[in-house]
């Protein structure tokens, strides 16, 4: 690991002593571009994963995609989505089938047990394989093929980075980050769509701008006032029960937005006078560079971030507090034997 770009960011002791440590950068960028706090590398350039969804949805709604097909704002929110692939996301993702001509069997996301595990106890429990439509990733393909439908474009090659609605995604991405296509990095995601590497100020500026938008044409402003009410309004559609992204959303009642992505990176948009009556939009992008398999790390950084920045109250950081920032370490006996805490401050803040 280059140190170079990550740096230790939370720690876990034992007693008084460390027992290990995950390294860390991150990057808050204001909707003028300007860097405004960093943590190690701010320049680190890593995949965005899921936290790019929101984007990928960006230039359908920019074409009035959610007019076309009168899509209500949960269903916007969960095209935006990483869901848990409950019942309630399940019938979602149909409704929007629905409207927009979409066959289950013509999304190319495969699939995976549900995260949430009352629901995969079930369909266990009934001899039940999950279908294309339990995969978290199944809003934002549907989004996909209703966007193609849409444009007349064709269907089956949707996934295909030299496909129309791929090209726009990708162009939106760029412009969304300060940059143009040929400059970002691209992979291809766990659901075999196309994922984008940027450095970190990069993708926090595409959350400052999804946050505050007064730059942007109007056409883009718009959509992505459009998309931040659907995600904050119907925070349950963007994860589910219990998922540090919904209840982010839900305890700052449509202040913040919150998006997850795989291994270990976290975007979070601060809308305008959150932290203060005339504080901007501010965009954070997080990457813990071990790639927090457990996914307890990332959650407890940005809760920290926020709290260093002061865009949480005493209330809404007791409210999460299940997610940290701090957190008490326990052995099978429940027996408090350490804690997990955050190592880092913030450079550039005041």
């Amino acid at each position: 690991m280059d140190k170079q770009f990550y740096q230790p960011i939370y720690e876990f002791r034992r007693g008084n002593q460390r027992e290990s440590i995950h390294y860390g950068a991150a990057a808050v960028v204001n909707s003028q571009g300007t860097l405004v706090a960093w943590y190690a590398d701010a320049k680190t350039t890593t995949f965005m994963r899921s936290s790019a969804k929101p984007f990928q949805a960006l230039p359908f709604i920019e074409r009035g995609g959610h007019k076309t097909y009168t899509l209500q704002p949960q269903e916007i929110a969960i095209i935006c989505a990483s869901h848990s692939g409950t019942d309630e996301h399940v019938a979602c993702v149909t409704s929007i089938q629905s409207k927009t001509g979409i066959l289950e069997a013509d999304l190319l996301c495969g699939t995976h047990p549900p995260g949430d595990s009352a629901t995969a106890e079930r369909l266990r429990c009934q001899n039940l394989e999950p279908t294309p439509n339990r995969h978290n990733c199944s809003g934002k393909h549907t989004g996909m093929l209703a966007f193609a439908r849409m444009q007349g474009w064709s269907t089956e090659d949707y996934l295909e980075l030299h496909h129309p609605v791929q090209q726009a995604i990708l162009e939106t991405i760029a412009e969304m980050c300060g940059m143009t296509a040929d400059q970002v990095i691209v992979g291809i995601d766990g659901c075999s769509a196309p994922n984008f590497a940027v450095p970190l100020e990069n993708s926090a500026l595409a959350f400052a701008y999804l946050v505050n938008p007064s730059g942007l044409s109007p056409e883009r402003a718009t959509a992505c006032n459009v998309i931040t009410s659907a995600m904050t309004s119907h925070a349950p559609m963007v994860a589910g029960p219990g998922r540090f992204d919904t209840r982010l959303m839900e305890i700052t009642k449509g202040g913040i937005v919150s998006k997850a992505g795989a291994e270990g990176f976290q975007g979070i948009g601060i809308l305008p006078g959150v932290i203060s009556p005339d504080s901007p939009g501010l965009g954070i992008a997080l990457k813990i560079s071990d790639g927090d398999l457990r996914s307890r790390v990332r959650s407890a950084v940005s809760l920290e971030l926020l709290r260093q920045l002061g865009a949480l109250t005493t209330s809404e950081l007791e409210a999460l507090s299940d997610f940290g920032p701090s957190l008490p370490v326990k052995n099978w006996r429940k027996i408090l034997v350490g804690e997990a805490q955050p190592c880092f401050s913030l450079c550039g803040e005041n």
